[in-house]
């Protein structure tokens, strides 16, 4: 909580609150809630949360998380035994589509921006059980 309070990632909070809960099994989690003092506007999603894979020349530490952490399979036909398929699709609809700007869907959620390879975006090779996998930023979780 020093981090994103003291810190300010977000800007100046002025409220915070946090639970800690335990589940059965696993490790703990928690539920945080900030108001900041400044509110943040839709415009500036991107400036918090990207899905996009980070330049490996600019920041390789940050590369080399996002690649190990925040990539979503691949499945489908890059494995066709992953867990989240349900009827030859994926459950989680990855890959996702390539988006230039961030944008609210009709039912309130955003769709990250995802720039294409052709854009001067990165993309990564991912090792696989038996293969290696050319990954684009279709694949990665938000982060």
């Amino acid at each position: 909580m020093n981090v994103l309070v003291k810190g300010q990632v977000f800007g100046s909070v002025k409220y915070w609150l946090y639970s800690i809960e335990w589940q059965k099994r696993g490790l703990p989690h928690s539920h945080i809630l900030i108001w900041l003092t400044n509110t943040l506007r839709p415009n500036q999603i991107d400036d918090i949360i990207s899905a996009e894979i980070p330049n490996p020349s600019t920041d390789k530490n940050l590369y080399n998380i996002v690649i190990k952490n925040m990539v979503h399979g691949p499945c489908g036909a890059f494995n066709s035994l992953s867990p989240c398929l349900k009827e030859g699709n994926c459950s989680k609809m990855y890959p996702r589509q390539f988006i230039k700007e961030t944008r609210f869907a009709t039912d309130g959620y955003p769709l990250y921006r995802r720039r294409k390879p052709e854009d001067g975006r990165q993309t990564a090779t991912v090792e696989m059980k038996s293969d290696s996998v050319l990954i684009d930023n279709r694949w990665i979780v938000p982060l």
